[in-house]
């Protein structure tokens, strides 16, 4: 690896949340009742599909594994009614909890600020690549937490 501890870790964090956070909010886009949810699932479903490619040509770049290896995969509730749009139906299979718009938008906001705050590292990383890439992903990751019903950070730089 051409990376320094901090970078690496954030190949291994981010390198494994995006690709999940990107089919978890696809499958949220499809299901979603509210416009609220919809919203944020289609944003970041957009952005995270839009970083996984970049953030596969820095780990080349750099001789870092990506995708990581084992990472959680989302999966929806597997049954011959997957296809459908009633979550009470979908829920009802294997014990897996009923998607909620609500349990999403939280997942999100969570989920954001863990990957938000990787980037915010790794922006002041002394490889000038890596910063520039983060750096230029903090206001749209900062949109998607706002989207989600986070609170804007009041001594975030603008």
């Amino acid at each position: 690896s051409l990376v320094d501890g901090d970078a690496f870790r954030f190949f291994d964090i981010v390198g494994s949340k995006v690709p999940y956070e990107a089919d978890y909010a696809k499958y949220a886009e499809s299901i979603a009742s509210s416009t609220q949810a919809k919203q944020v699932a289609s944003k970041v479903n957009a952005f995270y599909g839009s970083l996984i490619p970049q953030i596969d040509s820095l780990a080349t770049e750099f001789h870092v594994d990506f995708p990581i290896k084992g990472a959680a995969k989302f999966q929806a509730v597997a049954s011959a009614d997957s296809a459908t749009k009633d979550s009470t139906a979908l829920a009802a299979h294997a014990g897996h909890a009923a998607y909620s718009d609500e349990a999403y938008l939280l997942h999100v906001q969570h989920e954001t600020a863990a990957v938000k705050e990787q980037f915010e590292r790794l922006s002041r990383n002394t490889n000038r690549a890596l910063r520039d890439f983060a750096a230029a992903q903090l206001e749209t990751l900062g949109e998607i937490y706002t989207l989600a019903g986070g609170k804007a950070d009041a001594h975030a730089h603008h």
